[in-house]
């Protein structure tokens, strides 16, 4: 991903930015990840600063100095389109399952309720948590819900930590090796409070003990003098965002306590 040549495989139209599929190809090896170049992303009037690549790599580098892996491996470097974010690609399965044929009928599978899904309003699955009730496209009462699962509830805690402006549903990636995976982290560490998140579900609770200990040393690394985490996030952010993620771990491990939601706009809209 460093040093291969990047090969152009196709776009993701849905995307705000310029967001493309490659394969990074080194001799007989190829690694297939995503590629948003800095010239391909759109000015933001709140985040002035840096560019959106870079505050993706600064996203990753924190999460590895937490050791939690929520963000795919992630680099900054040259491409076809100049330089640019580059990110593992994260295989998930597919969501469309083959009907079964029964007897000389078909039956179709149950629906497959996503870590963070919209169900029916009266329909909150075991194991999940309401965060919002609202009326879809169709006129028709549904409530937005996530997986009550600890490799989320990680996720919702760095998410409090980088400042997350974005965590909508669809950045949420259930891999095939088992893991969690949170993605586009473009606009995230900003010095002032801009946390929107679909993962509320537990605002206000104890964050766990392990969990704390992590936020405890990526606290001591910030702040260590010399210390090479701060000097690496220093090449993506500002000093004022650099020293504000320090403040955000002290705050967290202080109150030891996730946030409680916010009055006005908690989640990105559309959620997903």
């Amino acid at each position: 991903m460093r040093t291969g040549e990047l090969v152009i495989i196709g776009r993701i139209p849905s995307a705000s930015n310029a967001t493309l599929v490659c394969d990074a190809v080194l001799g007989e090896t190829e690694v297939r990840c995503v590629y948003k170049p800095v010239r391909g992303e759109v000015p933001l009037w709140d985040f002035p600063d840096g560019t959106l690549a870079g505050r993706e790599v600064a996203s990753y580098l924190v999460s590895e100095a937490l050791g939690w892996s929520v963000i795919p491996t992630t680099v900054l470097r040259d491409g076809p389109l100049g330089p640019g974010m580059v990110q593992r690609w994260v295989d998930t399965a597919d969501n469309e399952e083959h009907p079964v044929h029964v007897g000389g009928a078909t039956e179709l599978p149950s629906p497959r309720i996503e870590l963070v899904d919209l169900c029916p309003a009266d329909t909150v699955p075991v194991g999940y948590k309401a965060i919002l009730r609202a009326i879809d496209a169709g006129g028709e009462p549904v409530v937005l819900v996530h997986a009550d699962d600890p490799r989320l509830q990680r996720m919702a805690v760095l998410d409090v930590v980088l400042n997350n402006a974005d965590r909508k549903g669809g950045h949420v990636l259930e891999g095939l090796d088992g893991g969690v995976y949170g993605v586009d982290h473009g606009i995230c560490l900003h010095p002032d409070d801009k946390l929107r998140t679909v993962l509320w579900g537990w605002a206000g609770e104890q964050i766990p003990a392990h969990l704390l200990a992590d936020l405890v040393e990526l606290g001591e690394h910030l702040v260590a003098p010399g210390h090479p985490l701060a000097e690496e996030l220093s090449g993506h952010i500002t000093e004022d965002e650099v020293l504000a993620l320090a403040e955000r771990v002290d705050d967290l491990v202080t109150t030891s306590r996730m946030p409680m939601t916010p009055g006005h706009r908690p989640i990105p809209w559309p959620p997903f």
